[in-house]
C-alpha cells in the first residue's frame, strides 16, 4: 500500500500540482486555471496524508476512492496523479490534445487512479454516495472522498444525494466543498446564494466541519480527521478562485481564460515563489 503514510509533502506537492495545471491549462489554450488554483490545496492534502492508494495497483480493493465531482478541474487529479507515480509526469504535456487520454474534464477511460469520468455537475458527487453505499453493504473499510464546487450546490441531484447518505448514515463518504465563492458567470451570493451552506447541509443530516482558510494545510487535515457521529460528513473548504497568483484572485475571467504570453509568464514566476 502506498499513499497515507509516505514521505510526501503536501506542501511541495500543491505547489508542484497548481505548476502543471497552470502549464497543461496554457499549453492546450484551454480553461477553468481559477477553480485549478482554488481545489489544489485539498487535492495535495488528500493524496499526500489521508487517502490510501497504491500507485501500482489502482484498483487495489482497499483503496479509497477520490472523485472530483467538479470535473472541469480535471488537471489537478492529473497533476497529482502523475507526482504520486500512478503516471509518468511527461503524460501531462498530453493534456488537451488530440486523441489524449487527458480529456479537460476529467476522464477515467486509459488513465490510472481516475475512478470515474466527471463534468456534468452533480453527477460525480452521486457517483460517489453509490460507491460508499456499495462499500457499506460489502462492510469494506475503504472511504470515499468527492470534492464539489459550491456553486455546484446550485444543482438539486447533490441534495437528492444528501438525503440518500444521510438517510442510509454512510460515516464511510466525505464531501468537500470547495467555497470559493465563484462559479461560471460572477459570485454565487449573486446567482443562487446558497447562505447559510453550513446549515443547509445539517439540516440534511450531515455532520459539518468549516475550515476557514481552505489553503492552511494543518487546517485541512484537522477536518480530515475530524470524527463524524455515524453520519456523512461534509467538509467547507472557505478557498480563493485563482489561489497563488495575484491577478487571478478573485476574477472571474479565469474560468474560462487561458494565460498567455506576459500573463503566462507572470503567473508561473509568482507561482514558482509561492510558498504555501
Amino acid at each position: 500500500m502506498q499513499g497515507i503514510g509516505d514521505s510526501m509533502d503536501s506542501i511541495m506537492l500543491s505547489n508542484r500540482i497548481r505548476i502543471h495545471a497552470l502549464d497543461m491549462v496554457h499549453a492546450a489554450h484551454a480553461s477553468h486555471i481559477g477553480g485549478m488554483l482554488s481545489c489544489a490545496d485539498i487535492i495535495a492534502v488528500l493524496y499526500a496524508d489521508v487517502a490510501h492508494y497504491d500507485c501500482n495497483n489502482p484498483k487495489w480493493d482497499r483503496r479509497d476512492r477520490v472523485i472530483l465531482s467538479k470535473g472541469h478541474s480535471g488537471a489537478v487529479i492529473y497533476a497529482a496523479l502523475a507526482e504520486c507515480n500512478f503516471f509518468p509526469i511527461e503524460k501531462l504535456k498530453e493534456y488537451g490534445q488530440n486523441g489524449s487520454q487527458l480529456s479537460c474534464h476529467l476522464s477515467h477511460r486509459g488513465v490510472p487512479g481516475v475512478e470515474i469520468s466527471t463534468g456534468s455537475l452533480g453527477n460525480g458527487v452521486c457517483v460517489a454516495c453509490g460507491m460508499a453505499l456499495s462499500l457499506k453493504v460489502q462492510r469494506k473499510a475503504a472511504r470515499v472522498f468527492a470534492i464539489i464546487g459550491d456553486g455546484e450546490c446550485n444543482e438539486g441531484s447533490v441534495w437528492e444525494m444528501a438525503m440518500l447518505a444521510a438517510q442510509k448514515r454512510l460515516d464511510n463518504f466525505t464531501v468537500i466543498v470547495d467555497r470559493n465563492h465563484m462559479q461560471a458567470l460572477g459570485f454565487c451570493k449573486d446567482i443562487i446564494d446558497m447562505e447559510p451552506l453550513s446549515d443547509k447541509w445539517k439540516s440534511f443530516g450531515w455532520s459539518v466541519t468549516v475550515v476557514e482558510n481552505g489553503h492552511d494545510h494543518d487546517q485541512l487535515r484537522s477536518a480530515f480527521h475530524f470524527e463524524s457521529d455515524g453520519t456523512p460528513k461534509v467538509i467547507i473548504a472557505n478557498t480563493v478562485k485563482g489561489h497563488g497568483v495575484s491577478f487571478m484572485e478573485n476574477n472571474i475571467r479565469w474560468h474560462y481564460s487561458d494565460p498567455k504570453g506576459d500573463e503566462y509568464n507572470e503567473a508561473l514566476k509568482e507561482l514558482r515563489e509561492y510558498k504555501g
